[in-house]
């Protein structure tokens, strides 16, 4: 902070026009400049010192600048996510490269409704409808749409979706398992799983008038064949 101190009108003595602007056009500016800070000094004093505030604010910016990384150089590919490359950036897989094999892949949910909408979905008295025949529909066109729900999926040319819901009294529950197919170059493990999962859906936007104690769980994939890895199945 500047303080500024009381000074009389005789104090500022005023500079003579000639000192500045002579009508010697080799006049030097640079000295009547130095003189007029010797004279503001004279009156108010040395100008104030850089602020701490402002020299912890250069030091801290300044160390930033040096510990900022310059780029990234960890490799999160080398773990085997195929989408993502060296950088760890998201990428789209090429598929070209691969051999055009027939695809399956099964996958399930449950939905879980308790007593009183299982007792509804069962009479079909829902106010919506028939339950397991619309999210039947639902699921098969959501197994066509998977590359649009999923960003890095590819658009398969499906050759079968095939949805089954079944009424479980024992667990009070919509049993859904789905099975997808295609011939091509990459596998229909997604498709499967999104056919599943928009059913599920499905059936608690129909049944949620009821009740909302409903639950999707126990989305998984059950078994894939085809492509390079081979078979997979998760029953032993």
């Amino acid at each position: 902070m500047m303080f500024f101190r009381r000074v009389s009108s005789k104090t500022l003595r005023p500079l003579q026009r000639s000192r500045l602007f002579g009508s010697n056009s080799g006049y030097d500016f640079s000295k009547a400049i130095q003189e007029l800070n010797k004279e503001m000094e004279s009156v108010f004093g040395e100008p104030p010192k850089s602020s701490l505030a402002g020299s912890i604010d250069n030091q801290s910016m300044a160390h930033d600048s040096e510990s900022a990384p310059t780029h990234v150089t960890q490799s999160i590919s080398s773990s085997g996510l195929t989408h993502t490359d060296s950088r760890g950036e998201a990428q789209m897989v090429d598929i070209s490269p691969k051999e055009i094999t027939k695809r399956v892949a099964i996958a399930s949910c449950k939905v879980i409704l308790g007593q009183k909408v299982f007792d509804l979905v069962s009479a079909n008295q829902v106010e919506k409808g028939d339950v397991l025949g619309v999210a039947k529909i639902a699921g098969i066109c959501g197994a066509k749409q998977t590359s649009n729900l999923i960003p890095l999926c590819h658009n398969i040319n499906l050759s079968h979706v095939a949805l089954n819901l079944t009424l479980s009294p024992q667990d009070l529950c919509v049993e859904i398992e789905s099975e997808a197919a295609s011939n091509g170059k990459t596998g229909v493990e997604m498709e499967a799983l999104t056919a599943v999962t928009i059913a599920g859906l499905t059936v608690y936007d129909m049944c949620k008038a009821a009740s909302k104690d409903i639950l999707i769980t126990d989305i998984r994939l059950e078994s894939k064949s085809g492509g390079k890895s081979g078979d997979w199945s998760r029953k032993k």
